[in-house]
C-alpha cells in the first residue's frame, strides 16, 4: 500500500488525508499540536468550568461559510454526525449590520436573493438607498457599480494580467473619493472578507470574491452567508477526525515537523519532533499542509536547488487576524448575521453566536452565567486605538479587552453592551505576550495583495514525491480561506494519483463560476485582451433613476433574453469540473 505523509492537521491536511484514505492510500498525519483543526477548530477556555461543568467554547476567530463555497461543503456533506453530516450543521445568516461609530446610524442590509433581472435591479435600487443614507454620493455609487461590471465582463487574461498587477483600492478609485465611499464600498464591502484589505488586495481577488458573493444572492436556494450551529470543533472536526479514524487514518498530534530531507528531486525523509524526541518519517510521498510561515523555514538550499519556485513563497506576506470572544450574562444578539464596525479603528467584525447555536445549553458550560457569546474578529493589530492610543502589538492581554470593548460599545451605542454584562473573556493563545517587548502571534493569517499569484506555488512541485495543500498555494480561490485549504489539498491529492498512473478517480476542483449571459461578453473582451485594447465600458450603466441600461445593441439583446427570463434564477453559466 502506498504510503503519504501528510504534515499538518490543519483544513488542507485532512482534506487532503480524507481524499487519500478513501482512494486507498496509507495515511499519517503529523500535528504540531495536541488538537487537531489548524485555525479552523474550537479551543476549550482553560479553567472556566466549574462545579462539573465543561469549560466555555473559544474559537480562534468566527467562522465564514459563504454560498459560492464548493469544495469544503463538499466535504463535509461526506462527513457523517449522527444521523446527519456535517454540512447539515451548516445554518443561514439572514442580514449583515454594518454599524458606524460615534452613535450614528447603523445601516441593517438583508441578504435576500434576488430571481431575474428585475429583482437584481430592486436590489440594486435598495443598495442605492443604503448608501445615500450612508452618505455616498450618487455618482460615486454608479462609478462603484460600473468597476463591478468592468470585472464581471473582463476575460480571465485581463483580469489575471491587468487586474491582478493593482490594489482593490485603486481599481475602484478610492483615492479622492468621499470618506463615504471609501468607507462602505472601498472596504466595507471587503470587511468580511478577513484575509484580505483593500489596500492591499489584488484587484483579480476583491472583484472575483465580491462578484461571487453577488452571484450568491441571485440564485434561487443559495446559501449567501452562513456559519455552523454550534461550537466549529464539536460539530465539524470532531466528526471529522472520528471518520478518518474509521478509514484507516493515523492521526499524531504533538509531531513538530523540524526537518526536511531531500537528495535530488526527492525527498528521503522528514523529522519530526516529540514529547520523546526526533524521529525519523519515511514515506512514499510527502504531502506538506503546513503554514506558509512555518514551511518556509524548513525549505532547504537542496529543495530550492530541486524546485525554484519553492523560492516564491518567500515573497508572500502574512498579519495578524484573530479572535477575541465575550461571554455575556444577559445575550446581546445583535442583526441575524455577521456585524461590520465600519469606523473601529482595529477593523472589528463580529457575530452574537448563540441566535445559531440553538442546541448549545450555555447554562451547562462555564459557571453557569454565560447565555450569549459575541465573538470578535480583530484585523488591524497595526493602528493604535481610540482608549490606549496603542497598536494592538504592543498593548497588554487587559488593553486588547479594554481597546476591543470600546471600540464595540462606539458603535453600538443603545446600551445593550454594558461592563456588568461580560461574565468572562477569551483571547486566541496564539497571541502571546513576552516580557519585555510586542506580543507575538503563533498563528499569523496569510493576506492577498496585489500580485502575490507570482509567488503562489502549485499543488505540484518539482520535487517528484512532494506536494502542497495549504492556503497559499495557487487556487482559483486565491485567499487563506478553508475553501482555499481545501482546494488545494484536492490538487496535491490529484498530483499523486497523476504521480502514481492511479486509475482511481481524480478530486474534483472547481473554477469559480459565472453568469452565463455575461459569457458573450467575457469573449469580446478576450478578442480586446488579444488585439492589446484597454478594458471596454460595461454591458450596463447604473442610470439616475437606479436601473440598467444596457450601453450596446449586444447587451440589449441580452437584457431582452434576461426579460423572458424573468420567472426563473439567474442561472450561472456551467464552467465544468477542473482537474488539477
Amino acid at each position: 500500500m502506498t504510503t503519504v505523509a501528510v504534515l499538518g492537521g490543519g483544513v488542507g491536511g485532512l482534506s487532503a488525508a480524507h481524499e487519500l484514505a478513501e482512494r486507498g492510500f496509507d495515511v499519517t498525519v503529523y500535528e504540531t499540536r495536541d488538537a487537531f483543526g489548524g485555525k479552523a477548530r474550537s479551543m476549550p477556555v482553560p479553567g472556566s468550568g466549574t462545579d462539573g461543568r465543561v469549560d466555555l467554547p473559544g474559537e480562534h476567530g468566527f467562522r465564514f461559510f459563504p454560498g459560492f463555497y464548493r469544495h469544503v461543503t463538499d466535504t463535509m456533506k461526506r462527513i457523517p454526525s449522527g444521523t446527519v453530516t456535517v454540512y447539515d450543521h451548516l445554518t443561514r445568516c439572514s442580514e449583515v449590520l454594518m454599524a458606524q461609530g460615534g452613535g450614528r446610524s447603523e445601516i441593517v442590509t438583508p441578504l435576500g436573493i434576488p430571481r431575474s433581472f428585475d429583482e437584481l435591479v430592486t436590489a440594486l435600487r435598495g443598495l442605492r438607498e443604503i448608501v445615500f443614507d450612508a452618505g455616498v454620493p450618487l455618482p460615486e455609487f454608479a462609478f462603484f457599480v460600473d468597476r463591478i461590471l468592468t470585472f464581471m465582463t473582463s476575460c480571465d487574461e485581463r483580469r489575471l494580467s491587468q487586474f491582478e498587477a493593482m490594489s482593490w483600492w485603486d481599481f475602484v478609485a478610492a483615492e479622492g473619493k468621499s470618506p463615504a465611499y471609501q468607507k462602505f464600498l472601498a472596504t466595507g464591502m471587503t470587511r468580511t472578507l478577513v484575509a484580505a484589505k483593500a489596500e492591499d488586495m489584488s484587484a483579480r481577488t476583491g472583484g472575483a470574491i465580491l462578484s461571487q458573493l453577488i452571484y450568491d444572492m441571485l440564485q434561487l436556494n443559495s446559501r449567501v452567508d452562513n456559519v455552523l450551529d454550534a461550537p466549529t470543533s464539536e460539530v465539524w472536526i470532531d466528526p471529522w477526525l472520528e471518520h478518518l479514524r474509521g478509514l484507516g487514518v493515523t492521526l499524531r498530534p504533538g509531531c513538530d515537523v523540524s526537518g526536511i530531507h531531500c537528495r535530488g528531486r526527492r525527498l528521503t525523509g522528514v523529522t519530526v519532533t516529540t514529547a520523546d524526541g526526533p524521529e525519523e518519517v519515511v514515506a512514499d510521498y510527502y504531502l506538506a499542509a503546513l503554514p506558509v510561515e512555518r514551511l518556509r523555514e524548513l525549505v532547504s538550499p537542496a529543495m530550492r536547488a530541486a524546485d525554484p519556485a519553492l523560492a516564491r513563497m518567500f515573497g508572500l506576506r502574512w498579519d495578524w487576524m484573530t479572535g477575541v470572544m465575550f461571554y455575556l450574562d444577559t445575550d446581546v444578539p445583535l442583526e441575524h448575521g455577521h456585524a461590520i464596525f465600519i469606523d473601529s479603528e482595529w477593523a472589528l467584525t463580529a457575530i452574537s453566536q448563540r441566535q445559531f447555536w440553538p442546541a448549545v445549553d450555555l447554562e451547562q458550560r462555564g459557571d453557569g452565567r454565560v447565555e450569549g457569546i459575541l465573538s470578535v474578529d480583530v484585523s488591524a493589530w497595526d493602528v493604535p486605538g481610540r482608549v490606549t492610543g496603542k497598536v494592538a502589538k504592543a498593548c497588554t492581554k487587559d488593553e486588547i479587552r479594554q481597546e476591543v470593548w470600546a471600540q464595540l460599545v462606539d458603535h453600538i451605542d443603545d446600551g445593550s453592551l454594558t461592563e456588568s454584562n461580560v461574565v468572562t473573556w477569551f483571547l486566541d493563545p496564539a497571541i502571546e505576550f513576552p516580557n519585555p517587548g510586542e506580543a507575538t502571534n503563533a498563528e499569523p493569517l496569510l493576506i492577498n495583495t496585489a500580485g502575490s499569484w507570482a509567488n503562489r506555488p502549485d499543488a505540484y512541485t518539482g520535487i517528484g514525491n512532494l506536494f502542497l495543500a495549504a492556503d497559499f498555494v495557487r487556487t482559483h480561490t486565491d485567499l487563506a480561506t478553508m475553501e482555499g485549504a481545501n482546494e488545494a489539498a484536492r490538487a496535491a491529492v490529484n498530483g499523486i494519483l497523476d504521480a502514481l498512473g492511479s486509475d482511481q478517480p481524480r478530486c474534483d476542483v472547481h473554477p469559480l463560476e459565472e453568469p452565463w449571459v455575461l459569457w458573450p461578453f467575457r469573449q469580446l473582451d478576450r478578442l480586446r485582451w488579444k488585439l492589446g485594447r484597454d478594458v471596454a465600458r460595461p454591458p450596463f450603466r447604473l442610470t439616475d433613476a437606479g436601473t440598467l441600461e444596457p450601453t450596446s445593441a449586444m447587451a440589449r439583446a441580452a437584457l431582452r433574453v434576461l426579460r423572458r427570463r424573468s420567472n426563473r434564477p439567474m442561472l450561472v453559466e456551467p464552467a465544468g469540473r477542473q482537474r488539477s
